[in-house]
């Protein structure tokens, strides 16, 4: 049964999370400073051990958080200019009403050649309202973060279009209607009811198969993935010479 749970429950987007920041810690150095930018609960956190770890987030959603070094917002982080090796920036732009300004001050706060790991949906429902605000294409964040003063040093799609399809597949087995009184007790309901039903089903067992395929592929020919990864750089004074 435990089996069964975690496999219905298997989410390819944490995973691909997991993998890429996974990635990304273990290229930073021991003992740098690190800033979890917007950390939430700070799922990331165990991954510095051998960091310095600080994080900063405006807790004004109603959801479990870590408990920040900084709370404030992202468009005025209350640190010297050039203080964190690194920056995490995991799942949080969507919900800035004014992204580029908070780019700006994280590139003010990262040293000169530091990085940045981003995460972000391109294809996610609305969550946490109202602070839900845009959904990024690849050519926005190159604009976001080039106007920003950063350099992409690689973007990718965070998980591959079986992921995408898991997700919308999820959706429909929560989503879909199947009580008469969804469908206005109309005559049509006594078909409705158990075609939804089966179609349900066949979405709930169709994503889990989904979900496996993603872990073991990362399909991308073809399709829109549901988040993009981006690893940008603050060049050096060297390099904006």
């Amino acid at each position: 049964m435990d089996y069964l749970k975690q496999l219905f429950q298997f989410n390819s987007s944490r995973y691909r999370l997991l993998q890429e920041n996974t990635a990304f810690a273990a290229a930073v150095p021991p003992g740098a400073l690190v800033l979890d930018a917007g950390a939430g609960d700070a799922p990331y956190k165990h991954l510095f051990t051998h960091a310095r770890y600080e994080s900063a987030d405006f807790e004004k959603v109603a959801k479990p958080y870590a408990v920040s070094t900084y709370v404030c917002d992202l468009r005025s982080i209350p640190v010297e200019d050039c203080r964190f090796d690194c920056v995490l920036f995991n799942q949080v732009m969507e919900h800035l009403p004014e992204p580029k300004l908070v780019l700006v001050e994280l590139n003010r706060v990262l040293k000169s050649g530091g990085k940045l790991i981003y995460t972000g949906p391109l294809f996610y429902e609305e969550h946490e309202q109202p602070y839900d605000f845009y959904r990024y294409t690849q050519f926005s964040l190159r604009y976001l973060f080039g106007a920003a003063g950063f350099s992409v040093e690689r973007l990718d799609w965070l998980e591959g279009y079986f992921g995408t399809v898991g997700y919308q597949l999820n959706c429909m087995s929560r989503y879909l209607p199947w009580r008469p009184a969804s469908f206005g007790y109309s005559p049509y309901a006594v078909l409705l009811v158990p075609f939804m039903l089966c179609v349900k089903l066949g979405a709930s067992i169709s994503a889990v198969l989904f979900h496996v395929l993603e872990r073991r592929m990362k399909f991308k020919l073809c399709g829109y993935p549901k988040n993009y990864v981006v690893i940008a750089v603050k060049p050096s004074n060297l390099q904006q010479r």
